[in-house]
Order: structure tokens, then C-alpha cells, then sequence
């Protein structure tokens, strides 16, 4: 809990300190070389000062990319602490054997000290943890606190231990198939209760569609750690349909640009009113199509961006809609398909 406040105080006031600059430095190394020493003062610990450091550049370089005044940013309410370079083994958040983690921890006084943590690990994340080990691959930790209290006169506190590995090394231990011998071309249309999936041949002919659901995900209250796993799961299994039927490719709407905003906590002002949809509000469709290209390369499929205008509420669509007796998703998904072969 103190290492975690201790971080979030460390970046408050680096933060404050940017906000205040006239000119910022352009490069990883200027920011540390010019900010070490102050953040220094309230969490001393190398590691976690170049966590926080890293932390608050990622917010500049995102308000840069999509032009927000980077002196309107907040930072919101998360306690969490991490180290930000890649290492074998991660200095202060080690991975042991037996699925261990020994974590650095800062007391308020600035004490150091070595805690021992046995979180719950998933069993399917099991092998890829004792890969790193065997491996010695290169990783960094970080720890998330979701809750916190009093019972009984005693502290306790709930939360996550996280770590961060190449992409590469990810999918080399985790890839469900290693060939992909298709034919086949797949358009995508995400929606915030459904993927809806179309499959074409080389000569934009309609082989097989189908709709993947996930209606529960989006009643009002519905936990958000559960929508991701079922979401998740949902996309699996759309990646292993498309896979068994012969798809070599999928085309997906390109996403609005998100920059490098990464972090959950960054809070701006786009804000929907009252009337926005509940729906909408509580899981975006990007969020579904980076899921989707993450776990795509699993099944040796490969993934482009199309340009989603027109596949909804034009002409094209809605005679696509007649002609296939489609749904508006499902027309939304074949005149995707068709638009990323027409790229080809």
C-alpha cells in the first residue's frame, strides 16, 4: 500500500513538474537524466522512479498524437506501482519458481524491503510463466491495487501482479497453430453484443457467415473483469471457426488512431452525456478489435485494416442487406471483406 501511494504521489508531481515546463526532452534518456533526482526524493528506488517516468511520458507523447493540451490531463484514481525496463530477472517485481513473486516494497519512512506474494495464476498461463524461467526471457512487473480495508483491526489489500513480455515471445509459446494453409478471406463487424463474421473466396463469392454473442456482457452492472474473459473467449472461438473454414486473412475496421494510451487511469475531457448509449459506454468496439489482432497471429491469421466508411447505413449496404438477405451486421461484415479484397 505505501509503495503504491508512494508512486502515485511520485507521479502527481512529475506530472506537475511537465505541465510547468516550457520545453520537455525528446528522448527516453533526457527525462530521466532531468527528472531522476526530484522523483527520486519520494520513492527511492531507481527502478520505480523510471516506472514513474515512464508512466507520465507515455501521457505526453499520447496528448502529442492526438493533439490534446497536454496541460488539461489528470491523472485518475489508481494505485499501482512498476518497474519499466525489460530484465532477466525483473529486479524489484522477480518472478520465482512455484509461481512466486518477490516484490520491492517502500515503506513511508523509505524503508526497502522483500516481499514474498503466491498469487492465483491462471493454469493456462502457467506454462508460458515457467518458459521465462526456463528461457530466462527478458520481462517487466508491475503491481495493480483493485480494493483495499480493514477486518478485524488488520490491513488488507486485493489487487494484481502483472508482467509484460515481447509480443514474439508470447506468441511462440502460445500459438495454437503453426501453418495456415487457407484460402479464404474473413470480414469482421464488432458490436458491443456480438462479432459478426463473413467468409469469402478470392472472387468476393459469400462462403459462410456467423454470429458470435456475448449479449450478457452488456447489462447494465455486469462486471468488467467477466466481460473481458468472455469477450475473450468469444474471439477464440471466432479465430478458431475462422481458421477450421479456411481463412488465410481477416479484415477488420480500422480503429480510431489511440496513440500509446495504454494505461487505463488517463482521464481528458471527452465525457458522454446521460443519453449516451449504456451500451457503447461500458466496452468499446476498438478495445474487441485489439483483441482480435493480438490473438489473431495464435491461428496464423493474418489481419488488415479497412476503412469502415460506407459498410453501415449506405446504399451498397442496404442493397447488400436484400440481395444475401443479411442482417445490417452481417452485410456490415461481407462489404468489409469485400473492401479488404479489393486492397489486395
Amino acid at each position: 500500500m505505501s509503495t503504491a501511494w508512494l508512486f502515485k504521489i511520485a507521479a502527481h508531481r512529475l506530472l506537475s513538474i511537465a505541465k510547468q515546463s516550457p520545453v520537455l526532452p525528446g528522448t527516453d534518456i533526457g527525462w530521466k537524466n532531468t527528472f531522476r533526482g526530484v522523483i527520486y526524493d519520494v520513492i527511492p528506488n531507481r527502478r520505480y522512479v523510471d516506472g514513474v517516468i515512464a508512466l507520465v511520458r507515455s501521457v505526453y507523447e499520447s496528448c502529442r498524437q492526438l493533439n490534446i493540451d497536454f496541460r488539461s490531463v489528470e491523472l485518475s484514481n489508481w494505485l499501482m506501482f512498476q518497474q519499466s525496463e525489460l530484465e532477466y530477472p525483473a529486479r524489484n517485481i522477480t518472478l520465482k519458481p512455484g509461481y512466486e513473486f518477490h516484490i520491492t516494497t517502500v515503506d513511508y519512512s523509505k524503508n526497502s524491503y522483500r516481499d514474498v506474494v503466491k498469487p492465483t495464476i491462471p493454469k493456462s498461463c502457467e506454462p508460458l510463466l515457467d518458459k521465462v524461467l526456463e528461457e530466462r526471457q527478458r520481462y517487466t512487473g508491475r503491481v495493480v491495487l483493485k480494493s483495499y480495508g480493514t477486518r478485524r483491526g488488520n490491513l488488507w489489500v486485493r489487487g494484481d501482479v502483472q508482467i509484460t513480455i515481447p509480443i514474439d515471445f508470447y506468441y511462440k509459446h502460445t500459438a495454437k497453430v503453426r501453418v495456415n494453409r487457407g484460402k479464404l478471406y474473413g470480414g469482421v463487424d464488432v458490436n458491443v453484443d456480438r462479432i459478426n463474421l463473413a467468409i469469402i473466396d478470392s472472387n468476393g463469392g459469400l462462403r459462410d457467415v456467423y454470429t458470435f454473442w456475448f449479449k450478457e456482457v452488456a447489462a447494465r452492472g455486469f462486471p468488467r473483469k467477466s466481460t473481458r474473459s468472455i469477450i475473450g473467449m468469444r474471439v477464440h472461438e471466432m479465430l478458431k471457426y475462422a481458421y477450421y473454414h479456411g481463412v488465410k486473412v481477416l479484415f477488420l475496421e480500422n480503429p480510431e488512431v489511440l496513440g500509446k494510451l495504454k494505461l487505463l487511469w488517463i482521464r481528458s475531457d471527452d465525457r458522454e452525456d446521460k443519453n449516451y448509449n449504456y451500451k457503447v459506454s461500458v466496452f468499446r468496439s476498438s478495445i474487441i478489435i485489439e483483441m482480435i489482432v493480438l490473438k489473431a497471429p495464435l491461428y496464423s491469421i493474418e489481419v488488415k485494416y479497412v476503412d469502415p466508411k460506407g459498410t453501415t447505413n449506405s446504399r451498397e449496404h442496404g442493397e447488400v442487406m436484400k440481395r444475401g438477405r443479411l442482417d445490417r451486421h452481417m452485410a456490415s461484415a461481407y462489404l468489409i471483406a469485400l473492401r479488404g479484397l479489393k486492397q489486395l
